[in-house]
């Protein structure tokens, strides 16, 4: 893949790839990462590439070691358990204050994201239904209101994509999905941000569950 230097600075783009690369499985944990070879895959000159590297270290997502260089470390177990036992928290209190905070705007598009899930689960379009699942999250992060709230849950929910992908593969989880959903905006729509805390929490810990079962399925 060549990296087309339009829009976004080279080195942001060149991060964006890796970072996509690492957390969908494109790179697995223990792969190497050496500025050479992505300089010829992508296309690019080693200084962007070298900037971007650093960038996924201070995020964990690889390590830099004197004999190997850039290694893939991913996002493993533990990371995923303590990623789900946050969002359980976080996300629960998001919609509680969104069910107090949602204007009207913002509850049209929530109720909109559920209406467009029920039509492609029809179509059969996972790939629409996984980005309405984001839509969904990320309005209920914004209406919030809480800015840090909405950052820290957001790059939660990026990090974890790829276990995401897992846990909606899980037949018969698509349709729970929109189902919890729709209790959710229903709770928030009522403006009762207990029911919606509870809900949410639920949810989250559903999509947990789910990709237990999807990984061990996997290791059959």
């Amino acid at each position: 893949m060549i990296i087309n230097e339009t829009t976004k600075s080279l080195e942001e783009k060149v991060y964006l790839l890796l970072e996509e690369s690492i957390l969908t499985g494109e790179y697995r944990r223990g792969d190497s990462l050496t500025e050479m070879s992505l300089s010829k895959k992508l296309g690019v000159s080693r200084t962007p590439i070298r900037s971007a590297l650093h960038r996924l270290y201070e995020e964990g997502l690889i390590e830099i070691s004197p004999n190997r260089g850039a290694v893939v470390v991913g996002v493993n177990g533990d990371d995923l358990a303590d990623a789900y036992k946050i969002r359980m928290r976080l996300e629960g209190l998001a919609s509680s204050m969104a069910a107090e905070r949602m204007d009207e705007e913002s509850l049209k598009k929530l109720g909109e994201t559920v209406e467009l899930a029920e039509f492609y689960l029809g179509k059969g379009d996972v790939d629409k239904l996984k980005q309405l699942d984001t839509d969904f999250h990320v309005i209920i992060y914004k209406a919030s209101g809480n800015r840090m709230l909405c950052k820290i849950l957001t790059e939660l929910h990026r990090n974890i994509r790829s276990y995401r992908r897992m846990s909606l593969g899980v037949p018969g989880r698509l349709e729970r999905s929109i189902e919890e959903h729709k209790s959710i905006l229903e709770a928030i729509r009522s403006g009762d941000a207990d029911l919606a805390d509870k809900l949410t929490s639920l949810h989250i810990e559903n999509a947990m569950n789910n990709i237990i079962i999807a990984s061990k399925r996997e290791d059959m």
